[in-house]
C-alpha cells in the first residue's frame, strides 16, 4: 500500500565521503537546508514571428548551495575539508549524499551532490550568559550538480 502522509524531516543522514569513511559518524547534523536546483530560462523572439510573443528556452542548470549545521564534537573534519579546499581547490571535491529515512530508519530517498567543495565555514557563537545553548558549527557547500534517487 502506498504511503499517504508525508515523511517527517527530522530523520536523515549526511555522508560527506571524507577520508575517515562513510561509516564513521562524528556527530550528526541538526539541519540541512538549501537542497535544490534551478534551470535558467532564456527568452528569445525571431524578428519574423507571426505572433507577438517570446519563446522560452531552457538554459544553464545549477545546483543551490547547501548549508549543514551540527553541534561541535571532538572532530576537526569540517575545518580540515574547508582548509583542503582553500589550499588545493578542485582536488578537494567530494560527493555528498543526503538521505531521508522513515520512522523505522529505512532509507526512502537521497540527494547526491557531485563536485562538492565547502565555500564557507562558520564557527560557533560563544556567549557567557550561562544558558543551555549548544556550540554549533556551520558549513556551506557549493555543488556542481544534484541528482535525486528513490530508495529500493
Amino acid at each position: 500500500m502506498a504511503r499517504t502522509h508525508p515523511y517527517p524531516a527530522f530523520n536523515f543522514l549526511v555522508n560527506l565521503n571524507g577520508p575517515i569513511g562513510p561509516e564513521e559518524i562524528l556527530g550528526g547534523f541538526s539541519d540541512v537546508s538549501g537542497l535544490g536546483a534551478e534551470v535558467t530560462i532564456a527568452e528569445y523572439r525571431n524578428g519574423n514571428e507571426k505572433e507577438n510573443r517570446v519563446r522560452k528556452v531552457a538554459g544553464v542548470y545549477k545546483a543551490s548551495d547547501v548549508t549543514l549545521k551540527r553541534g561541535v564534537v571532538d572532530s576537526s573534519d569540517l575545518w580540515a575539508w574547508f582548509d583542503d579546499t582553500r589550499r588545493n581547490g578542485p582536488e578537494a571535491q567530494r560527493e555528498v549524499v543526503i538521505t531521508l529515512r522513515d520512522e523505522a530508519g529505512n532509507d526512502i530517498q537521497a540527494w547526491k551532490l557531485r563536485g562538492v567543495v565547502p565555500m564557507k565555514y562558520t564557527a560557533p557563537t560563544f556567549a557567557a550568559k550561562g544558558g543551555g545553548d549548544l556550540a554549533l558549527e556551520e558549513l556551506v557547500l557549493s555543488a556542481e550538480s544534484i541528482e535525486f534517487e528513490k530508495a529500493g
